[in-house]
């Protein structure tokens, strides 16, 4: 079967790395299992005998075909042929448990579509991803580094990250340029109550800072900020405005932002 390059396709086939990464997850019998981008089947099959049931979500309507088609997932494998950025987890979860993510996501929607998931994250309880390794850098990136950025600051807000493990080029059919890591998230649902409180104003509010924030991140907060938050307002959450971006911690990002939301009332 022929690799769409619009697809950003690079196909998994390492045994020794998809025993590694079906181990990181743990499947179990009656869990709600979602895998994005199945692709051939390399970590479907697996996860299936273990989860005893599995979804996958897959835009390739030919790899989609050809799932539906194999024996091995008679009544126990369902394949929802659709984008997955466009998929509304909270309703695909419905009523029952949280959903278990899982994708050996292509590099040119993972971003986007780790935000799309977080915004339904009362409906998941893990994500388990494999990604670009620079991408994971970003990620669990500490302050003060020159990996710390936007990315890694609103998904430490709604979720713990952990590095798991890396994987070599050599793992994939075609080979990427890069090398790829694996990634757990956990949504954390109440992590900052301040935050929440806020409701989703406080949400977009806080995005604005961030953005703004690391888009001039050479620059002082209170020139990056200028017109979001008022120094004084800084500096009662303790930060002095002429610090840069990548000082502060994502708790200090989300003390700007419910300080300049209820500022504004």
């Amino acid at each position: 079967m022929p690799v769409r390059k619009r697809f950003g396709q690079h196909f998994l086939h390492d045994e020794a790395v998809i025993g590694r990464i079906v181990e990181a997850i743990d499947p179990r019998p009656g869990e709600r299992i979602v895998e994005i981008g199945p692709g051939r089947g390399a970590l479907t099959w697996p996860l299936l005998a273990r989860a005893g049931r599995l979804e996958v979500i897959e835009i390739d309507r030919d790899l989609a075909a050809a799932l539906q088609a194999d024996a091995r997932g008679t009544d126990r494998l369902e394949v929802r042929v659709q984008d997955a950025l466009r998929t509304d987890f909270a309703a695909l979860r419905g009523e029952g448990v949280k959903l278990r993510i899982v994708g050996n996501l292509p590099y040119n929607i993972s971003t986007p579509l780790m935000f799309h998931l977080l915004a339904a994250r009362t409906a998941i309880a893990d994500m388990h991803f494999m990604l670009q390794k620079e991408v994971v850098d970003r990620i669990v990136a500490a302050p003060g580094g020159k990996d710390y950025g936007r990315l890694g600051v609103m998904l430490s807000i709604y979720a713990t990250a952990e590095r798991l493990f890396e994987v070599g080029r050599g793992a994939f059919q075609p080979a990427p340029n890069v090398i790829s890591a694996v990634l757990r998230l956990s949504p954390e649902e109440a992590r900052y109550p301040a935050l929440a409180a806020q409701g989703a104003a406080g949400e977009r509010r806080l995005q604005r800072v961030v953005t703004a924030a690391f888009s001039q991140r050479r620059k002082t907060l209170r020139n990056s900020l200028r017109g979001l938050v008022e120094p004084r307002d800084m500096e009662a959450c303790g930060i002095d405005p002429r610090w840069r971006a990548e000082v502060l911690a994502p708790a200090q990002f989300v003390q700007l932002a419910v300080r300049a939301i209820t500022m504004d009332r």
